[in-house]
């Protein structure tokens, strides 16, 4: 069986941490949102006596782990695996989202795979399955099983619907520079920072995205400074982004990836022919609440 499958790309809209529990995983509050930012992943799958898993890469794929060391390959062999059956199955990833920069890029890729082969065979393994096979990959992985606009809570495992989220035109501006989430939060663990009481999900979230001093409340990351501190160009990076006419600035996840909110999506594109980026530093165009 064929199944072409997208798999977008996701920035945070404001990021809390709240806790830390006893296995070290931290507890977060944050309002995920997909981009129409993208990667296309080609799936064929059939039956077979033994499981093999076939893995090609295309595009500007720097730093993607190769092989069934991505998480692409982990998640069909996961799935198979909880399903007891035996199947060939061939993925073709056409990279879009740029790796380890904090737009769940991988995490996507894998959610899109147990997509795609729960479509393939159903009923191999139930829905709840498949939420515990996502979150054994990784903590941002179970959102994209159902990529559109959550309230994120726990280690990520707990996500509630949002309504009401209008489309954000967004400048996307990276360092170049990877920045290792355990590294980020090892940062913001020596920080010290007070624990913070959890909040509720918005309630009124177009009136907050259409007031820009609301709006810059909202994007407020928690692990920013801790990011900072590993990656100094960040805070410039943020600098030019307000200098460039951002309405507001975040982080993404851990990141190092920033993004300006604009008017719109032409507004975006001037802000980046004129934006000064370094060597290995790269800039997208992307807007929320949109997959292709």
């Amino acid at each position: 069986m064929d199944i072409q499958l997208d798999a977008p790309a996701k920035v945070n809209l404001g990021l809390r941490v709240v806790g830390r529990r006893a296995d070290g995983y931290h507890e977060l509050e944050s309002l995920f949102v997909p981009l129409d930012l993208a990667d296309a992943i080609a799936l064929r799958s059939e039956r077979a006596p033994e499981t093999q898993v076939e893995l090609a890469v295309d595009g500007p794929a720097a730093g993607a782990p190769p092989g069934d060391d991505n998480l692409a390959a982990r998640a069909a062999r996961a799935f198979l695996a909880r399903a007891g059956i035996g199947a060939r199955v061939a993925i073709r990833l056409t990279k879009r989202t740029p790796v380890a920069a904090g737009l769940g890029g991988g995490s996507s890729d894998a959610a899109a795979v147990l997509r795609g082969l729960a479509e393939a065979f159903p009923g191999a393994v139930a829905s709840s399955a498949l939420e515990e096979i996502a979150l054994a990959l990784g903590a941002d992985v179970p959102f994209f099983l159902d990529p559109r606009p959550a309230w994120i809570t726990g280690i990520g495992e707990r996500r509630a619907p949002v309504a009401g989220m209008p489309p954000l035109a967004l400048l996307l501006a990276n360092p170049g520079e990877a920045l290792a989430t355990r590294e980020v939060f090892r940062a913001f663990d020596a920080l010290a920072r007070p624990r913070v009481e959890p909040s509720d999900p918005p309630r009124d979230l177009a009136h907050e995205l259409a007031m820009d001093g609301t709006l810059a409340a909202r994007l407020h990351n928690d692990l920013e400074e801790a990011a900072v501190r590993l990656c100094p160009p960040i805070a410039r990076l943020r600098a030019q982004l307000a200098a460039a006419g951002a309405r507001a600035v975040g982080m993404s996840g851990s990141g190092a990836t920033l993004y300006g909110v604009f008017a719109d999506r032409a507004a975006a594109e001037r802000a980046e022919a004129g934006l000064a980026r370094s060597s290995r530093g790269w800039t997208r165009v992307a807007v929320t609440g949109e997959s292709r």
